[in-house]
């Protein structure tokens, strides 16, 4: 409770510090609208049915990539750290596709599936990749070698070593490489709904743009407000539990 008390009188001042702004007339409402103009728009897109159908466009976009992403990420994560050979290769390639911003995906998006949705999952699923990749394979190395020996020991082998120790004890490092993929998941599907353009399925980086084109600035914050408020949401909701199973489990839990 005195977090989130602590985080709404933030937000209120950060509010108030915009009126401030706007109210001293060095900028134009064009620019930087008032709060009340984005909460009229936010109100506005709820009413008209806009704003949560465009929402559930994106975050189901976002869930199916992000998901085929791990499930590709994970396992060729393991298998990378665990054998030299995947190592000197795809971990390679893996650490220099990490470094391509997630709009390069794009044009080759639409040169290979035009303006459809697997366009979009494409972006997604090469913005997920790559990061949960490293973490895993970073996680599987940085691991005690007491572990794997003392598993043997007791006449643990092969898989069983694989998904009874090493993976549960790289977990911490496979959560953060999970979030990490979901930021660079959804970055990725911005850039793709901005410049991928789908009739029949309006998400959030569609109105984004839209509000870009018409001059809309209102619309630009409000649609950035709501990008952020999923994003949080998100991090609580998925994340956050548990990285506090993760921490309680090991002993490391604050407090």
């Amino acid at each position: 409770m005195k977090r989130l008390t602590v985080a709404l009188l933030f937000f209120v001042a950060l509010a108030g510090l915009w009126q401030a702004l706007v109210a001293s007339g060095r900028y134009s409402p064009v620019l930087l609208p008032p709060p009340g103009d984005v909460g009229k728009y936010l109100l506005q897109a709820l009413a008209d049915g806009s704003l949560a159908s465009s929402a559930w466009v994106t975050t189901k976009r976002l869930l199916i990539g992000y998901g085929i992403g791990c499930l590709i990420g994970l396992p060729l994560g393991l298998m990378t750290a665990r054998s030299k050979y995947l190592s000197d290769t795809i971990g390679v390639l893996a650490l220099g596709l990490q470094t391509l911003p997630s709009v390069c995906w794009v044009p080759l998006a639409l040169l290979w599936y035009g303006q459809t949705e697997s366009a979009m999952q494409f972006v997604v699923i090469m913005g997920t990749l790559w990061s949960v990749l490293i973490a895993v394979d970073n996680g599987v190395k940085n691991l005690p070698p007491l572990f794997v020996r003392a598993a043997r020991t007791m006449g643990s082998k092969g898989l069983h070593t694989l998904t009874h120790v090493i993976l549960p004890a790289s977990l911490p490092y496979v959560i953060s490489g999970m979030k990490q993929g979901w930021a660079f998941a959804w970055r990725s599907l911005m850039a793709a709904e901005i410049y991928v353009t789908i009739l029949d399925g309006y998400g959030l980086g569609h109105l984004l743009h839209f509000g870009r084109e018409l001059n809309s600035m209102d619309q630009v914050i409000g649609i950035m407000l709501v990008i952020v408020l999923i994003g949080l949401l998100a991090d609580k909701l998925l994340f956050s539990p548990w990285e506090n199973f993760v921490h309680r489990r090991w002993g490391t839990a604050r407090g």
